[in-house]
């Protein structure tokens, strides 16, 4: 069942989205090379704490971390460590925060220092594609139009799209109808977009192919030919108009306004 939010929850949906915006920053400006992954998760827990939330992740099927911290090959569910990353990596931050009983859900991919020029690209291609998808996210059209502005775009600039995991709707759960691809489905209608809808857009895109597979802590999951991967997010709230970006910090402007 696709929950609609009424005014009072969307804007506690705008107070746990710039939370999680504003912790992503803050973490994603700690990352530098010789810092271990449980440095990091440690840095974000004390940001979410500071902030007067929780951790969306920690313990949700009994996951063990504050953040998901996914290296270079690791795609998505990546766990802190004593794994020190290292200039040229990349690092792809996860971010929810449960604040007032609403989920602000965001992510980004963080080089470490820098990176090559390829990878680069995969960044940047990435990035991009979310806020393709996110152009799409109007009501009245459905979520296969933003499924397919994403595919579409990382697929022409010759990078693979993730198909095991994908965006999803959230609110006070971290997972609510629909599921949002980052592919075309054939299988059934694709959902109507509708205002007071919360959902999470999240392309993850391959370097390489398509294909992932799970490691053996059961959480972490890599591309199967170990080619890096980037992951982009936000919580965006479908309006009458553009859609609202809700991961924005305060201090941005969360309207879309142009790709």
């Amino acid at each position: 069942m696709i929950i609609i939010k009424n005014a009072r929850e969307i804007e506690l949906m705008r107070q746990a989205g710039r939370a999680a915006g504003a912790v992503l920053d803050e973490v994603a400006a700690f990352i530098q090379p010789g810092v271990t992954t449980r440095q990091i998760d440690d840095f974000g827990a004390d940001r979410i704490k500071q902030l007067g939330g929780k951790s969306a992740f920690l313990g949700y099927k009994k996951f063990p971390c504050h953040l998901c911290l996914s290296v270079n090959e690791e795609v998505v569910h990546g766990m802190g460590s004593d794994r020190r990353v290292q200039f040229g990596d990349i690092v792809s931050v996860d971010v929810g925060v449960v604040l007032n009983g609403f989920i602000g859900d965001t992510a980004r991919t963080v080089k470490v220092g820098g990176c090559d020029l390829g990878t680069q690209k995969l960044l940047d291609v990435t990035e991009q594609a979310l806020y393709q998808g996110i152009a799409c996210a109007k009501s009245g059209n459905r979520v296969v139009d933003i499924s397919r502005a994403i595919q579409t775009y990382v697929e022409m600039n010759g990078f693979s799209v993730v198909r095991e995991f994908v965006g999803h709707g959230v609110g006070r759960t971290m997972h609510e109808d629909p599921q949002v691809p980052n592919f075309v489905e054939t299988r059934g209608q694709s959902p109507k977009l509708r205002p007071g809808m919360t959902i999470a857009i999240e392309p993850m895109a391959n370097a390489g192919l398509a294909g992932v597979e799970i490691l053996k802590d059961g959480w972490t999951v890599v591309t199967k030919d170990r080619k890096v991967s980037a992951h982009f997010e936000h919580t965006v709230l479908i309006t009458e108009g553009d859609a609202e970006i809700l991961t924005c910090p305060a201090a941005r402007d969360s309207r879309l306004t142009e790709l």
